[in-house]
């Protein structure tokens, strides 16, 4: 599958709905069970440790995006 095929695309998407449904799903559940402990300090640290893998795969695929518009190597979206 090359870059940027309807294909490509398509898989590109429903990997970010998964991604999203994922860490929503995250969010819910983690002042949850956090309240049921009683330390509220973990969900801070769970809420921004999540974001901050958000961020880090958004970087990866800028940059996957980036190397597939210069020619270079194919962005893995799963099948």
């Amino acid at each position: 599958m090359g870059c940027f095929s309807l294909g490509w695309i398509e898989q590109l998407c429903i990997w970010l709905i998964i991604v999203i449904a994922i860490v929503s799903i995250i969010k819910l559940l983690v002042p949850f069970l956090t309240g049921l402990i009683g330390i509220p300090l973990v969900a801070q640290i769970i809420n921004i440790v999540l974001w901050a893998v958000v961020a880090i795969m958004c970087v990866y695929i800028i940059f996957a995006l980036l190397s597939c518009l210069i020619g270079g190597m194919h962005f893995p979206v799963p099948r």
